[in-house]
């Protein structure tokens, strides 16, 4: 069994994201790492090469400036990578995702296991969302909870930003994949960097979802969302992660969204319940 690991960048240092870590985390379960790497004004190229791995490899591209509809240049790049990896599983993870190095056994059991199930598409990963520092994390039905980041590397796949989308019946229709479940998870940092590192990555990339920049704030959300995080981070992210005290604060004025409004209400009909209202990009068969 061969499996590769795959993803794109571009002026990742200057963005605050954690690349390094993330790649670094799944490479003992890889036998290559391929990264499309699009035009960079900071030293993203230079970091990627300290990491000193035969099993990196690096594609230079370009960024069409033109495409500002729904982020299809990020699906471009993301499939640019995809197509060069040889190996039979594809692994993909966004630069700010990282996978814990207990969880890299079961991980691998998982790809041994279905390598030939006819049934098995794709495997999919449970989802922390930190918030605001390293002690918070997001748990809301507006927050994916669960996502496919590896896939079979035989399949007819195109792959926008964040999911993969299967072409079938002669490029008439397409669908998400099936999958089974990992049993791991994916630690997802990219809402705990600064917020002017935030902001400055959304002015660099909102144009490209044909949107137009707005400031975020970290406390502007709703409370009700945040959670403490009890648990450990992976190794590879520890020194990396800025310092905190407790759980974040949102801002007890903030008055919510009607997107929010929504949100907490199913919150509730979840608890109630037991259900789930989050998003899901693939088909659970296992």
């Amino acid at each position: 069994m061969k499996v590769s690991g795959f993803t794109f960048l571009r002026n990742a240092e200057m963005l605050g994201y954690p690349f390094v870590q993330s790649i670094k985390s799944i490479l003992p379960i890889v036998d290559e790492f391929i990264v499309a790497l699009g035009p960079c004004e900071d030293n993203t190229e230079i970091k990627l090469k300290e990491i000193d791995t035969p099993k990196l490899k690096i594609i230079h591209t370009q960024w069409n400036e033109n495409m500002r509809t729904k982020g299809f240049v990020y699906g471009q790049q993301k499939s640019i990578a995809l197509f060069n990896c040889t190996g039979d599983w594809a692994f993909y993870l966004e630069a700010d995702e990282v996978i814990h190095e207990d969880d890299l056994p079961k991980i691998k059991r998982a790809m041994q296991k279905y390598l030939n199930d006819p049934d098995v598409e794709a495997l999919a990963f449970d989802y922390i969302h930190f918030y605001g520092n390293k002690n918070t994390y997001i748990w809301s039905p507006g927050w994916y909870r669960k996502e496919v980041r590896i896939i079979k590397n035989n399949l007819f796949v195109w792959a926008p930003k964040g999911l993969f989308f299967l072409v079938v019946n002669n490029y008439k229709r397409g669908r998400y994949p099936k999958a089974a479940m990992t049993g791991a998870k994916i630690y997802h940092y990219g809402w705990i960097r600064s917020e002017e590192q935030m902001n400055l990555k959304l002015q660099k990339v909102e144009k490209y979802w044909g949107k137009e920049y707005k400031e975020k704030k970290y406390d502007k959300i709703d409370p009700k969302i945040l959670r403490e995080f009890k648990g450990k981070h992976p190794k590879v992210i520890e020194d990396w992660l800025p310092p905190a005290e407790g759980i974040f604060r949102a801002d007890p004025n903030y008055k919510l969204t009607w997107r929010e409004k929504k949100h907490r209400v199913l919150l509730f009909f979840e608890k109630l319940f037991n259900l789930d209202f989050s998003k899901k990009h693939f088909k659970l068969v296992k």
